[in-house]
């Protein structure tokens, strides 16, 4: 039986595993950062917390003796797919990245790219706005530094402590979210322009729908650069990837 390390924390990791747990040649672990208390539940045993960077990961690759690593992490979270990169190469355990691609404008679109959260309060501008927040809740503080908005903030769990501004609301919940359902949030609250993460997919892209439908501008933050390494899009190119993986490993 061969050992595969997800690591999750998207859809892509949790159907990836889905796809796994009734095969008999492979014992599969999905590794959670931690960042959510309640984590959605997985088909496969989790393990949560960090490793402390790409020397702990390495370690655990080679105590676990781990036959291939997958990279099923969010789009953004560049650390950690650096630490993959860096612990793979230095393991020799065979890295694959599962990146769902990036959403792209259609027709109607209004959207500014900006580097990063900071990038985006500058281009937030002066002038009061009712802001649509839909961002981690490290980028979220960063908006303290405009407090002059009105914020609406949508996360998965409570943002806490609240931001520091005169001004804000919040929302919890976790996707899929329509459009029907984000067009409604976003007229209740008179929003008149969206924040968000191009994370691709589908389960989050009904804001980006909404604001589409009701002509609002979004502000979207770039991905982060990642490292260059094996890359699949989907579920089942990743499954056709770890079978060559594991043939090249005397399966």
């Amino acid at each position: 039986m061969r050992r595969i390390l997800i690591l999750g924390g998207t859809t892509e990791a949790r159907r990836l595993a889905e796809r796994l747990v009734e095969r008999a040649d492979v014992a599969v672990t999905v590794s959670l950062a931690g960042r959510t208390t309640m984590p959605a539940a997985h088909a496969v045993p989790v393990r949560i917390g960090g490793f402390g960077g790409a020397e702990g990961l390495g370690e655990y690759l080679m105590a676990e003796r781990v036959d291939a690593l997958i990279d099923a992490t969010h789009p953004y979270a560049a650390i950690i797919s650096a630490n993959a990169a860096d612990a793979a190469a230095a393991t020799r355990v065979p890295l694959l990245a599962l990146r769902r691609p990036p959403w792209v404008p259609r027709s109607g679109d209004r959207w500014i790219e900006v580097a990063d959260a900071a990038a985006a309060v500058q281009a937030l501008g002066e002038a009061s706005r009712r802001v649509f927040l839909a961002l981690g809740k490290r980028e979220v503080r960063t908006f303290a530094q405009a407090p002059q908005h009105h914020y609406l903030v949508r996360s998965v769990e409570p943002v806490d402590p609240p931001l520091a501004v005169p001004h804000a609301s919040y929302v919890t919940g976790r996707g899929p979210f329509t459009e029907a359902d984000d067009r409604a949030l976003l007229a209740a609250h008179a929003i008149d322009l969206v924040i968000a993460r191009n994370s691709g997919g589908t389960a989050t892209y009904g804001k980006i729908a909404a604001a589409r439908a009701l002509g609002l501008p979004v502000i979207l933050l770039r991905r982060p650069a990642m490292p260059e390494v094996a890359t699949v899009e989907t579920v089942e190119e990743a499954l056709m990837w770890l079978d060559h993986a594991l043939a090249l490993r005397g399966v």
